[in-house]
């Protein structure tokens, strides 16, 4: 898998994110970083991870335009700054967004330990995700996670929209009942086939980044052949505005 992570410094959250996915990788993961405004790594974020017995010689900020022809897996921002500036301009199968806060911005007394040890869990979980749960995911078990109209609709937004959370896709189905939303979606994400990311009080689901290809194929092909299939639920989706006016409005 190979992954690149950004902020827009590259000097803390980006680091430590590449250090620790190769960590745990392994030869499987080929873990990089860049930023949009590259100073210098942090003293204290090299320090904390050859503490953990990782190796650091290789750690240097950059510029993102090192890797513009470069296509990745996945491409995680760790900051807003990076979300906006980089937004339909990253070469990634898919893009994350990981709401986790510099240690500038935490006023605990050990900030860059939280830091890390935030990073490390989400760290963790992506790999996971790549590496196990739909190894197991056979293609009778895919195409049973499809056969549900509220499934199979959700991963067609998904395709378009990216992501979505509990109430926009209750919104955009029409289903009154969020226990019911949340059941299926919980379905998709045991399958492998959704992920899911929190920010504040909410939680964003998208198609699972390390999808086997055939099956993001498949999901693909049913939105570019049968557009009409979730027409009306993009129309009342787009009714309810931009991000902003959405949280706004549905989720409070």
């Amino acid at each position: 898998m190979k992954l690149l992570f950004l902020c827009s410094g590259n000097s803390t959250r980006s680091i430590l994110a590449q250090a620790l996915a190769n960590f745990h990788g392994g030869s499987d993961v080929h873990a990089y970083s860049a930023g949009t405004k590259p100073s210098t790594v942090n003293a204290t974020t090299l320090s904390m991870l050859r503490r953990l017995g990782i190796n650091t010689d290789n750690l240097y900020s950059k510029h993102l335009n090192e890797y513009k022809d470069e296509h990745f897996d996945v491409v995680v921002t760790l900051c807003s700054e990076v979300q906006s500036e980089c937004e339909g301009k990253l070469q990634g199968e898919h893009v994350l967004a990981w709401d986790i806060a510099s240690p500038a911005e935490r006023s605990c007394n050990n900030a860059y330990e939280q830091t890390l040890f935030d990073i490390n869990e989400q760290v963790i979980s992506l790999l996971r995700e790549g590496k196990s749960q739909h190894t197991l995911l056979t293609p009778l078990q895919f195409y049973k996670s499809l056969a549900d109209e509220i499934r199979l609709k959700t991963l067609a937004m998904l395709t378009v929209e990216g992501e979505l959370c509990v109430c926009e896709l209750m919104a955009a189905l029409e289903q009154d009942s969020q226990p019911k939303v949340s059941r299926h979606l919980a379905q998709l994400k045991k399958a492998g086939i959704l992920c899911d990311r929190k920010q504040k009080q909410w939680v964003f689901y998208s198609i699972n980044p390390t999808l086997p290809l055939w099956m993001k194929a498949v999901i693909n092909a049913t939105v570019m052949h049968q557009p009409d299939y979730i027409k009306a639920e993009l129309v009342r989706l787009n009714a309810m505005g931009e991000r902003p006016t959405r949280m706004a409005t549905c989720c409070n």
